[in-house]
């Protein structure tokens, strides 16, 4: 049993460089359709002179439908066709979309909506849509210059615009499909992210060439444990070489870093102390959101502009894309700063990393590996409880590492430390006061506790943060608050489902209803808000009624 992870983390390796070495290849002569697909097919590298003329004349309300477009021949000679059409001056409007008319294939409708009786339970009607969210890859496959990665096997898509795998959004599915009995689809996912992982050292934000740059928080560990909650332990030792390289990707670069100094997603502080941080890998606009992004960066004309490209990338990486959480006067997105902020709910996701990893290896019978992972958990536990609490507020909050203060900004990651079982019980009772006092609102929990029109900001609430906190309140004890933001919540669900005959991807807690704010409509289908409310109604049977 000791050898059997690390033979197989042997051989994965050596497939993983040697396919690395066939990819620069691939990438470096040009081919295309290469599986899996690079980052040096996003359509910024593809047909990038395309994609901005495209982007900047606002041919399309959703600026991701443009990198979402399907070209119908080899990008390159798009480009040089476009080149040569434009080489005396820009074409007309007309001329542009006569061009992409020619040239690209719109990306299918994803059809998330279904006709059922008026009064389908709310319940009844999540099982029914997952159908219509799950994608067969074979009849999926848009072809070699698609933005789309290629899975090897079944997945759920959030719904509305994001008709691909997302990283972070599948967690919460997942508890969905596992109260559906769906634990078929729960292993085809856990089996496509470890596939990313395989393939590219990491788990990018979603399956698109232009995500391969930047992941998102890492519940990789939590997929694999939910997994192993119906499956048995011998899960944790399957998926531990991808566990362990999930980890090398966030501490890649640790080891040399002196005090004071960041690299990639590892900050070591004046004292020592090493946390991590979000950092999105690139300084250049989104391609998803290309000319919104320049004319932000346009907007904070006193700062050079990829540094802001930047901190947007860092901030999408966080899935809280955008929050005032990341912004350093915590109202204006020009003051984006989010590689300046250690965040404490990916800190505290790396913790339970950490702790999976102690218990994988120590399944797998290496004393050894399970005692220095588990040291490393310590020892975040203890920088966690040290950096990242307020005592003066009773609660966690993100930490400014370069001017060395803690945030002002109440969010509701200050649940995260609760969920993964990095609190004491003192700071747990004291966080569970500061959210009953902060953020608790008649529909739920709401994100932070500041308007700014971000999506990621009061009045709106999100799924995952109130099942992050209702499991985290629920493991120390704090259940009549647990059950109050549970209980709102499905409500505010329930409400929205009546009126409307949605679920949706965010909700207004403040005044119960659909959420607002962000770079794009509000989206319905919604995975993750499907898997969470499959949940809380399982956990509070009570408050589940027909419409």
């Amino acid at each position: 049993m000791q050898g059997s992870a690390s033979r197989r983390a042997t051989g994965r390796l050596l497939t993983g460089l040697m396919l690395a070495w066939a990819l620069a290849g691939c990438a470096s002569s040009g081919g295309a359709g290469s599986d899996p697909k690079t980052s040096a097919q996003s359509p910024d590298r593809a047909w990038g002179p395309v994609m901005e003329a495209i982007s900047r004349a606002d041919l399309y309300e959703d600026e991701k439908t443009v990198v979402d477009l399907i070209p119908r021949r080899d990008p390159s000679l798009i480009v040089a066709d476009y080149q040569t059409r434009t080489a005396s001056g820009p074409l007309s409007r007309a001329a542009l979309e006569t061009f992409v008319n020619d040239n690209f294939n719109e990306p299918p409708e994803n059809a998330s909506r279904l006709s059922e009786d008026a009064d389908t339970p709310i319940d009844e009607h999540i099982k029914h849509l997952w159908p219509y969210l799950t994608r067969d890859p074979a009849a999926t496959d848009e072809g070699q210059w698609s933005s789309l990665v290629v899975l090897p096997h079944h997945y759920v898509v959030p719904g509305g615009r994001f008709n691909e795998m997302f990283y972070w959004d599948s967690f919460f599915t997942m508890l969905g499909l596992a109260h559906s009995d769906r634990y078929d689809l729960v292993r085809d996912m856990v089996d496509n992210f470890a596939w990313l992982i395989d393939q590219y050292g990491f788990i990018p934000n979603g399956t698109r060439t232009y995500f391969l740059t930047r992941s998102q928080p890492p519940f990789f560990a939590s997929m694999v444990g939910l997994l192993a909650e119906h499956d048995g332990d011998k899960v944790y030792q399957r998926y531990l070489p991808e566990l362990s390289r999930e980890h090398d990707y966030w501490m890649r670069g640790a080891e040399s870093l002196a005090p004071g100094q960041a690299s990639e997603h590892v900050v070591r502080l004046e004292d020592g102390t090493l946390l991590n941080r979000y950092h999105g890998s690139e300084n250049t606009p989104r391609p998803e959101s290309y000319a919104g992004e320049i004319a932000l960066a346009e907007k904070a004309s006193n700062r050079p502009a990829a540094e802001v490209y930047g901190d947007l990338r860092a901030a999408a990486e966080s899935g809280w894309d955008f929050s005032s959480r990341w912004m350093r006067d915590g109202s204006q997105q020009t003051t984006i700063a989010t590689r300046d902020f250690l965040p404490v709910d990916l800190n505290a996701l790396l913790f339970h990393l950490e702790k999976t990893l102690a218990h994988a290896w120590q399944l797998e019978g290496n004393q050894a590996r399970a005692e220095q992972f588990d040291k490393l958990a310590e020892t975040r536990r203890e920088a966690i409880n040290r950096v990242f609490w307020d005592a003066e507020r009773g609660l966690y909050t993100d930490y400014n590492w370069r001017d060395q203060h803690l945030s002002q900004v109440v969010s509701a990651a200050t649940v995260y430390p609760l969920t993964f079982g990095v609190a004491d019980q003192g700071r747990a009772d004291a966080t569970a006061g500061a959210i009953e006092r902060e953020l608790l609102r008649p529909g739920g929990l709401v994100t932070t506790n500041r308007h700014t029109g971000e999506q990621w900001d009061a009045p709106n609430g999100w799924a995952p943060l109130q099942w992050l906190a209702v499991e985290g309140l629920s493991r120390y004890g704090q259940t009549r608050l647990a059950g109050t933001i549970a209980r709102r919540w499905i409500d505010t669900n329930q409400r929205v489902y009546d009126q409307t005959g949605k679920l949706v991807e965010k909700y207004n807690v403040e005044n119960p209803g659909v959420g607002g704010g962000g770079e794009y409509e509000v989206v319905d289908g919604f995975g993750w808000t499907n898997g969470v409310l499959l949940d809380l109604m399982a956990r509070y049977p009570e408050q589940a009624r027909t419409p």
